[in-house]
């Protein structure tokens, strides 16, 4: 019983990252109907800045500058890359963010070195002992600001100017335009945003652990959490993710128990959830279903 709390614990943890990160992508995807294969390379920026920034300036002082510096990254990318490719086809738009991902991450791997680094936060490894229960602090610390972060987007979309013209270009971007609602910037903050997003969650990621340039592949787990809540739905890509955390957690803590499974089976537990949920609900769990009248 024990054994199964801490994996949900753990699982909550590590599933708020996977949200966090899942968030970005879904905002992009809104806004502008592509998905963005510079999220990666964003989480990556982000992790670096602030494991650089620490040092001089306190973890509490770094994670908010490097998620703004992040956020200022993306949009340059999508005033750059992608706003000149407005109207042309959403693969070629997705194909154009994959290569801004290698190009940023060839740029950021200089700054990581050959060693590896760490975001000096101030929880390490510590834990919570709770009757026999044991906690470590940043698990319950990623899933805190995840869980205030999503209050604060959810009440920025809800009753801000500025998010009820995001969720009025997310529906429709000619009415939007027809209504006086600048679906450029709509695309712009919808960036920024995610970037903000990606630098936290890789932070939240690698918070009491070192890490190195292959840290953006902890991002690719957030493509099966977005298509198993549905790629249109806020509320899917938190679900997904904590869902897909737990999921993971607990498939590590009791894999010696399924010897026939054979080692690290957890790390294909996303995947596998995302081609259940598909051949149930080809849309996701919470996605938008398209209906096509001929």
């Amino acid at each position: 019983m024990i054994a199964l709390l801490e994996g949900i614990v753990r699982g909550l943890g590590v599933g708020s990252v996977y949200a966090l990160l899942a968030l970005g992508f879904v905002i992009i995807y809104k806004a502008t109907r592509v998905i963005s294969f510079a999220q990666p390379a964003l989480m990556l920026a982000g992790v670096v800045l602030v494991s650089h920034l620490a040092g001089p300036l306190g973890f509490w002082v770094a994670l908010p500058l490097a998620a703004l510096l992040t956020a200022v990254l993306a949009l340059g990318i999508e005033r750059g890359a992608v706003r000149p490719m407005v109207g042309r086809p959403a693969f070629v738009v997705a194909i154009i963010t994959l290569g801004v991902d290698v190009a940023i991450r060839v740029v950021v791997n200089i700054f990581i070195g050959l060693d590896v680094r760490n975001v000096h936060d101030p929880w390490g490894l510590d834990s919570w002992r709770i009757g026999a229960l044991q906690v470590q602090q940043r698990h319950v610390a990623a899933f805190l600001a995840t869980a205030l972060l999503v209050a604060a987007l959810f009440a920025f979309f809800r009753f801000t100017r500025m998010g009820l013209a995001m969720r009025a270009a997310a529906d429709d971007q000619e009415a939007a335009l027809a209504q006086g609602v600048s679906v450029g910037a709509v695309f712009a903050l919808s960036w920024a945003l995610a970037g903000a997003l990606a630098a936290v969650g890789g932070t939240f990621a690698t918070a009491g652990v070192s890490f190195d340039g292959n840290l953006w592949l902890t991002a690719l787990v957030a493509l099966p959490v977005i298509i198993l809540g549905g790629l249109d739905s806020l509320p899917g890509a938190v679900l997904g993710g904590l869902g897909v955390g737990v999921a993971q957690e607990l498939v590590a803590t009791y894999q010696n128990d399924m010897p026939w499974l054979g080692g690290n089976v957890s790390v294909i537990t996303p995947y596998v959830l995302m081609l259940l949920v598909l051949l149930v609900r080809p849309y996701g769990l919470f996605g938008t279903r398209e209906v096509e009248r001929v």
